[in-house]
């Protein structure tokens, strides 16, 4: 799988701008504000309908413009096909083969694609935000469905939370709603847990080895799902449900008492151990950029046996906060097998043969020129 071009209109700081990229690497340079990321931010868009800096879409939007649109000629299985997304003031469209897309989830997951930024290397010890993030922007590319099931929750959280705080200042609004959309919300909760859970085996399945090969068979990885509520991996369908109905009948009153939700998926976190040790609270710097460099390689290896084709890598200015080693090891990896994008303002320091074979696009201004 691969981008073979991708032009964009009225995209952050670029005007118009159409590119042809190399099937293997093509390296990115540019002072910083000059439009590097903005490229890397579009390729990513193309592939989520939506940026990894914002939620809000307008400010990709050139301030001028009544829209921005990106378009992508993608190969995949050996067939070449389109790709368009447009972002306006109304809300966005998504076009896949030249036909529109009724929902978002019927597009995403067309294009594949891992992003590995230096905001990345805090996955481990970042919030549980971050994690979750993680993992729903992953599993949304492999089984779009899931992103259906996520949005559906999600909406029924806010409903539900708006009410419990009607109840917290009325005690006599309606508590049969409560019921009904407590209910609506386990539904859904249920296929995210049981999506996450099946997620999270595969992910171990490739992060260990990756993580024993990184720190040379000195360190061994454990992933572990944090619920809010009591459930595990080897739970059946119907026993998730039956102690997720158990939990909210539970913790009913305080969250009347709180005005919010207290348990469920958007309460859930993953932690990760490295030889026993829980390394967001003990990890060493090192440890934990070597803990979220193997999870992204994971999913590289996870989309791959999914999918049957390896994703487009994204890599943001990320190489420079990497030390010699865990570069070496990232760019002998991925040499010959992802096509990457590696944005940097110098690739003077890392030294790697994969780099010497690589496309040069250098940024300025919003201005991209190809270096020959």
């Amino acid at each position: 799988m691969y981008i073979h071009e991708m032009s964009m209109r009225s995209f952050r700081n670029y005007d118009q701008l159409s590119l042809t990229f190399d099937h293997t690497i093509n390296v990115i340079i540019g002072e910083n504000a000059q439009g590097k990321t903005n490229l890397m931010e579009a390729i990513y868009a193309l592939a989520f309908t939506r940026s990894h800096r914002t939620p809000r879409d307008k400010e990709l939007i050139q301030w001028d413009a009544e829209y921005a649109k990106i378009n992508g000629s993608i190969f995949k299985r050996d067939r070449r096909f389109p790709l368009e997304i447009i972002f306006s003031k109304k809300g966005k469209k998504a076009k896949l083969n030249h036909i529109e897309q009724r929902k978002l989830s019927d597009y995403i997951g067309a294009l594949n694609v891992v992003m590995f930024a230096p905001e990345d290397l805090h996955l481990v010890k970042g919030s549980p935000q971050v994690r979750r993030r993680f993992i729903d922007m992953e599993i949304g590319q492999i089984q779009p469905r899931y992103i259906y099931h996520l949005g559906q929750y999600q909406k029924v959280l806010r409903q539900r939370n708006h009410l419990l705080k009607e109840l917290q200042r009325k005690p006599s609004a309606d508590r049969m709603m409560l019921g009904v959309l407590t209910d609506q919300l386990i539904e859904h909760a249920v296929t995210i847990i049981e999506r996450r859970f099946k997620f999270l085996q595969l992910l171990r399945s490739w992060a260990g080895p990756i993580h024993e090969g990184i720190s040379r068979k000195l360190e061994i990885l454990e992933i572990t799902y944090d619920a809010s509520v009591k459930v595990s991996e080897d739970m059946d369908l119907a026993t998730i449900k039956i102690n997720y109905e158990e939990k909210f009948r539970e913790i009913e009153s305080k969250e009347i008492e709180r005005g919010t939700t207290l348990a469920g998926p958007h309460r859930d976190d993953l932690v990760f151990y490295v030889n026993g040790k829980d390394v967001q609270t003990y990890g060493s710097q090192g440890q934990q950029r070597t803990t979220a460099l193997s999870l992204k390689l994971a999913e590289i290896e996870l989309i791959h046996s999914e999918v049957g084709e390896y994703p487009i890598l994204l890599l943001d200015d990320v190489l420079s906060e990497l030390d010699d080693f865990r570069q070496s090891h990232l760019l002998h990896t991925i040499r010959g097998k992802v096509q990457t994008f590696v944005s940097t303002t110098s690739i003077e320091g890392i030294e790697h043969d994969a780099l010497k074979e690589a496309e040069i696009f250098r940024v300025k201004e919003g201005t991209i020129e190809v270096q020959k």
